[in-house]
């Protein structure tokens, strides 16, 4: 994974009020494996940015019909 890469979560942060599904964008690298990742909302408005290990996240290849809205929130899956 690199800067800017899409990820999405691979487990719930329910005291974040992340989980499992939800797609973001990484923002920074810190060191090999640990990402600053920003999560934002449909209209692009970030709501937060979490410091993540490589093994909360999966890289995601954005193509036709791979990303949904369920609740105003993008998760991974088709419809």
């Amino acid at each position: 994974m690199k800067l800017l890469d899409i990820v999405a979560l691979v487990q719930d942060f329910p005291e974040l009020g992340l989980y499992r599904g939800n797609v973001g964008t990484i923002v920074e690298e810190y060191e090999p494996g640990v990402f600053e990742v920003e999560f934002s909302d449909t209209t692009g408005r970030a709501y937060t940015i979490q410091t993540l290990h490589d093994s909360q996240l999966m890289p995601l290849h954005c193509g036709h019909g791979e990303l949904r809205v369920v609740g105003g929130c993008p998760v991974v899956g088709s419809g």
